[in-house]
């Protein structure tokens, strides 16, 4: 697998900033910021954190509120969390340094079996695979296995296929050569760009013509249903009435507007402001959203209503709320917002 595919990536490599000045402070960024996430949507995101947190310390030392801020959008906010809990052991226990050991690097908050082959292989130049999920997708399509790829035992053949292929000269090049293939031309579903690929003689689902069935998945559970009703509300100061989640569980520690379960209607939303020691002034806007997370899906209903009093709520200015995390769970109430304030 090595030689035609390096051949092709040193022609086709995608130009990244985490590759065009490298080291393990920012592929370990990198890393975990595309986990779950597009290379395009990561890209502002990636240079507004370099441009705070230039180094591990200065991670380390930083506020967690603004950086969850700073993480707003990307979702998955444990992963902005572990990287500041990851980034205090590295500056305490390894003198800001990167270890450029599996075990060490195992043991940070975070970091998995492939986020540690990417740095150790681009970083430090280690011959450690880095196998996700576009790296399973290749390996099952180029040995036509049908392993379930979600199943750990399978995974760790797979994980020693890759070790098997991986040049010692140039393990990180071959690692994001993977990475590339699986983005652009490997695609998932029914149509890979077969033709474009520097695997193809190689590849046994091509030759078998069953690249739509590979790679195997166990079929996935039902995300559990959980439904809520959103409250956007907003005091003729313009104030807005925010809350913060606990700070264990889903979302932890992140605002959001105030909300509670079922799918009220009208009157049993008029009926919530009232138990809130609100009265309602105007009813602005009613939508419908969902979201959906790893395990659980969420149904909403959502109201944006123009209030007086102060409740049981505690209110924000604009000014104060641009410094709090709002997660994307609330995304189309923080849109009506926009729009209502626009107006």
């Amino acid at each position: 697998m090595a030689r035609p595919l390096l051949a092709w990536y040193d022609v086709n490599r995608r130009i990244l900033p985490w590759r065009e000045e490298v080291s393990p402070y920012r592929t370990w960024v990198s890393e975990i910021m595309l986990q779950q996430t597009r290379v395009a949507a990561v890209l502002p995101y990636f240079h507004r954190f370099m441009e705070r947190y230039p180094t591990v310390e200065a991670l380390a030392a930083g506020d967690e509120q603004e950086l969850l801020k700073l993480w707003e959008g990307l979702g998955y906010y444990s992963r902005a969390r572990n990287l500041q809990k990851a980034a205090q052991v590295v500056t305490r226990e390894y003198g800001g340094q990167f270890p450029a050991d599996y075990k060490a690097l195992m043991s940070l908050p975070g970091i998995g079996d492939y986020t540690a082959g990417a740095i150790l292989s681009i970083a430090f130049g280690a011959p450690v695979p880095a196998v996700d999920g576009n790296v399973l997708r290749i390996l099952s399509r180029v040995t036509g296995s049908d392993l379930d790829i979600l199943d750990a035992k399978n995974k760790k053949t797979y994980r020693a296929w890759a070790e098997a292929a991986l040049p010692a000269d140039r393990p990180g090049a071959f690692n994001q050569a993977l990475m590339d293939l699986g983005s652009a031309i490997c695609l998932p579903g029914p149509s890979p760009r077969c033709g474009d690929c520097p695997l193809a003689h190689l590849c046994a689902a091509r030759q078998e013509g069953k690249q739509a069935l590979l790679p195997v998945r166990a079929p996935k559970k039902e995300k559990r249903p959980e439904e809520l009703t959103v409250f956007l509300l907003r005091r003729p100061d313009g104030a807005v009435a925010l809350r913060r989640r606990p700070s264990t569980g889903l979302l932890a520690g992140l605002w959001e507007y105030p909300n509670t379960p079922g799918l009220l209607t009208e009157a049993q939303a008029a009926r919530q402001l009232a138990d809130w020691g609100l009265t309602a002034l105007r009813w602005e806007k009613s939508w419908q959203a969902r979201h959906v997370f790893t395990h659980v899906r969420w149904d909403m209903q959502g109201y944006a209503v123009t209030v007086t009093g102060d409740g049981e709520l505690e209110w924000y200015t604009e000014d104060q709320r641009r410094q709090m995390a709002i997660p994307s769970a609330f995304e189309r109430a923080t849109r009506v917002l926009g729009e209502l304030e626009g107006e």
